[in-house]
């Protein structure tokens, strides 16, 4: 049998992968879960070109070319559909389909033949039942005749109105269809990768039948429901509800072709479809399908087939109609997603596994105050999202639960996140309003003081875990490796402790800077910053004192001082040196201390300190002539200038309260650092088992390097070591989303996103007073400082900092903090009040302004600054 001459080739699965403008939003969704590993039945997808050169040749398109953005008339449609119908199928694709059905042995079998416009199954338009699809079509007579009824259904008055609601010209609709073995359905349904009517996306929704699922679609039928819920410590999930339906009418396939919808017997109405296994098994696969189309946005309506021994999916779309799970008091405005403050410590395009650990960690964090408190907390509330690869936060959720819960104005909460959103409405203060939170702010500061009074314990606690992970050995086989991975993840998780030590450390600073304000109303939160310089170090104070007292111990040994500035140096030749060499030994004592952290610590993906030393050693180099003394100067000259004011300004009985109250924020402040640091040792522990998995899933020919493996989100890890996922499934996946990131590098990210509701006006990203040389942003570090700006968009680059320099920077995570024993001034472009560059220049007494979008564009290399970390001014006085 030769094959015809193809001018427009059908396309397969892998040819359909190329685009929805060809495939279609059905055929290329299908593609992708085909590369992707998912089941999904054979089958090949008519290019819509082909419809296109059919319109064309019916006259259809040059009826349409006149109509600008307009949709037809009922005539001109009915003479579209009509002209379809009409005109003489191409000879060509005739000729196409029965070599394929052929070549495919599909001659006898029933096939599926369905719709695939080129607008549909989109993020924004699904076109669900608006387009036609034929079932059990035999023969190539009877596909011609199916194919026809599918393009004529373009023309269709609904589709039309359809189109028209999305803003889509006729002239740019088009027709790809979908050709597949029906497969012989035991039960079929949809199901959803979320909960679309409550908007909760911690929930799986699946609706089952027996037989072919058409009835159940088209609303026909009612079928089962069942409702799993993700675990959130392991991401697994568990059935929580199942309701049984009617299922009074079912679909069956004519012997003759078509369908009908007839009577369920009488036994299998009050059946169940599916166990309970089985609705695991399902929802699992429906979830994976859903990540591995879109990690960041995994919200996916999939139609399913049960065949009696698997699962099939023959159709997945984004959802685009998902309610926003948010409280009732501000269900009418706006969520405003805001990465103000979250670009402090996650910068850059997060990977899978990145995203499937922080979109459920950002909850821990901000809900364990709340849940001291006793405050009734939304059920499934999401404080996380992604949007080109960026973390961003729910401002809204947040100032409403602060609002709501303790009183905290949404100003006050924007100040400490940083960022230019705008506030939400909250309605007018009632006296009632204050007696009734006053119970639930005695359980918050009984159960937090608990849990602060033993910080340092949670922290070793965490420690503890990782020195039991690193002595025991590592698994060879695949099970045992995705049971410690899952029972790892699940520790790492289960930090509800760390989670309030990092979340609820705002609530001292506000009260210290609201005692201040009463006094010294416009300077207080200027002079809390110079009250708390240089007081008790945080854990990433002291490790950058540490590392300053390394050089100062290199600056005395020659040999030392020559290999460190060595431009050919070896990172790892200090562990061949003597144990008793005293840099030798004190480094090494500084890694088993720090070396858990890294550039860019939050991601997986970066090596640690201990694995990778040179940033350290740089960092060593460029300190080795920097006195320190200079900084604690400035530390003591700030608090005694801040004491000064505290003593002419405030009375007496106000000033033992400011002493506890300094305590307290210092206090929460340090353990907000020691939480992150922990948060990270637990990360940490757990890289050598991801790159073990790595290493393994690389020798069974599954990941082309062991670092792949955090291009996964956990469940695709256990599922690939289970060999639920083929090996090239898996590889598919790493190469795309390695793709998508690397596009996400050149993405702007917006600073603010609103989503729903009526959007407030957001007023100028940056402001500017005087000429277009003065910024002013949020004051966060106390003094005036001048120098030369050094713009450092990579810590990497901290080499180029001198003493004195102003450093300007996007963001400044722990891996930033040895630049701030050098630097004069602080410029970023984000933050806020507890940002890590905001708590860390209190500490040092360096003058600071963050929350400058754009600076970094306007600002130069080598430009001569003023920063008043006073006032919040940034002044360029010399280019």
């Amino acid at each position: 049998m030769n094959a015809p001459l193809r001018t427009t080739p059908l396309l397969d699965w892998k040819t359909a992968v190329a685009g929805s403008q060809e495939a279609g939003g059905k055929g290329w969704q299908l593609g992708l879960l085909a590369r992707y590993g998912l089941p999904v039945p054979d089958g090949f997808v008519i290019p819509a070109t082909i419809c296109r050169t059919v319109m064309d040749a019916a006259g259809i398109t040059a009826r349409l070319a006149g109509m600008a953005d307009a949709q037809p008339d009922e005539a001109l449609l009915a003479r579209c559909r009509t002209d379809v119908a009409a005109h003489v199928f191409p000879e060509e694709l005739k000729a196409l389909l029965q070599y394929e059905l052929e070549r495919r042995g599909w001659n006898d079998l029933p096939l599926a033949v369905r719709s695939s416009a080129t607008c549909e199954d989109s993020a924004q338009a699904s076109f669900a039942g608006i387009h036609l699809s034929r079932l059990n079509v035999r023969g190539v007579d009877a596909l011609i005749d199916a194919v026809r009824d599918v393009w004529a259904s373009l023309w269709t008055p609904h589709a039309a109105v359809y189109r028209a609601r999305f803003g889509i010209a006729a002239r740019d609709a088009a027709m790809a269809v979908v050709v597949m073995p029906l497969l012989p359905a035991k039960a079929a349904g949809i199901a959803f990768s979320c909960d679309p009517r409550s908007g909760r996306d911690d929930q799986v929704i699946l609706h089952a039948h027996w037989g072919l699922g058409e009835a159940l679609v088209a609303g026909e039928a009612d079928g089962d429901e069942y409702r799993l819920q993700e675990d959130l410590l392991d991401t697994r999930l568990a059935v929580i509800e199942r309701r049984i339906g009617g299922k009074a009418r079912r679909t069956v396939v004519r012997a003759e072709g078509g369908t009908d919808t007839v009577d369920t017997p009488a036994a299998e109405r009050t059946q169940a479809v599916l166990t309970d296994a089985q609705a695991l098994e399902l929802g699992e696969l429906v979830r994976d399908a859903a990540f591995a189309l879109d990690f960041g946005r995994p919200f996916y309506d999939v139609e399913w087939v049960w065949d009696g021994a698997r699962f099939w999916i023959v159709q997945a779309r984004p959802v685009t109609a998902m309610a926003r799970n948010t409280y009732p008091g501000i269900a009418g405005q706006p969520t405003i997603w805001s990465n103000g403050n979250t670009r402090d410590v996650m910068p850059l395009p997060q990977s899978a596994l990145d995203w499937c650990s922080m979109r459920r960690l950002v909850n821990t964090i901000l809900e364990q105050g709340y849940r001291c408190a006793g405050y009734p907390l939304l059920p499934g509330g999401q404080r996380a999202a992604l949007h080109k690869g960026r973390l961003y936060l729910n401002l809204s959720m947040m100032m409403w639960e602060a609002w709501d819960g303790f009183g905290v104005t949404p100003k006050i909460i924007n100040d400490m996140a940083g960022g230019h959103q705008p506030e939400i409405t909250v309605p007018p203060a009632h006296f009632g309003d204050g007696l009734r939170r006053i119970p639930r702010l005695v359980r918050y500061v009984r159960n937090t003081l608990a849990i602060r009074r033993k910080a340092q314990q949670i922290a070793d606690r965490a420690r503890e875990h990782v020195d039991v992970w690193e002595r025991a050995p590592l698994p060879d086989d695949f099970r045992t490796c995705r049971d410690l991975i899952f029972e790892r993840s699940r520790t790492g998780r289960n930090q509800p402790e760390l989670g309030l030590l990092q979340g609820a450390s705002g609530a001292s600073l506000t009260l210290l800077v609201e005692h201040l304000a009463k006094y010294l109303p416009g300077q207080a939160y200027t002079t809390a910053t110079a009250l708390l310089a240089g007081g008790e170090p945080s854990v990433t104070a002291q490790q950058s004192y540490e590392l300053a007292a390394l050089a100062e111990l290199a600056s005395s040994d020659d040999a030392v001082r020559a290999w460190l500035t060595d431009p050919q140096r070896d990172d790892h030749a200090w562990r061949a040196w003597d144990e008793a060499h005293p840099f030798r030994r004190r480094f090494h004592a500084f890694l088993d201390k720090y070396g858990h952290r890294a550039v860019y610590e939050s991601y997986w993906r970066q090596p640690r300190w201990r694995e990778a030393p040179g940033y350290l050693l740089d960092n060593i180099a460029s300190l080795l002539d920097v006195d320190t003394a200079a900084m604690r100067a400035r530390q003591q000259q700030a608090r005694e200038e801040a004491w000064r004011k505290v003593r002419e300004c405030l009375p007496w009985h106000a000033r033992l309260r400011l002493k506890s109250l300094l305590a307290d924020a210092t206090r929460d402040c340090n353990q907000r650092e020691l939480a992150r640091s922990s948060l990270v040792v637990l990360t940490t522990g757990m890289r050598p088992l991801f790159l073990h998995v790595g290493r393994k899933l690389v020798e069974a020919g599954t990941l082309a390097q062991p670092e792949h493996v955090f291009e996964l989100t956990l469940s695709e890890v256990g599922r690939a070591l289970e060999g639920r996922i083929p090996a090239n499934g898996i590889a598919a996946r790493v190469a795309d989303r390695l793709a998508l990131r690397e596009q996400w590098e050149t993405d702007h990210a917006p600073d603010v996103i609103f989503e729903g509701g009526t959007a407030a006006h957001v007023g100028a990203t940056q402001s500017q007073q005087g000429d277009a040389d003065t910024w002013m942003g949020v004051a966060v570090g106390a003094g005036l400082a001048r120098g030369i700006a050094r713009v450092i968009h990579n810590p990497a680059e901290g080499t180029r900092l001198e003493k004195g320099d102003i450093l300007v920077a996007p963001s400044t995570d722990p891996a930033w903090t040895p630049l701030f024993l050098k630097a004069g001034g602080l410029v970023m472009e984000t933050g806020g009040y507890l940002s890590h560059g905001a708590i860390v220049a209190r500490e040092f007494a360096v003058p600071a302004v963050v929350n400058l979008p754009g600076i970094l564009r306007r600002v130069k290399d080598g430009d001569m600054l003023e920063v008043d970390g006073g006032t919040g001014r940034v002044r360029l006085l010399d280019r």
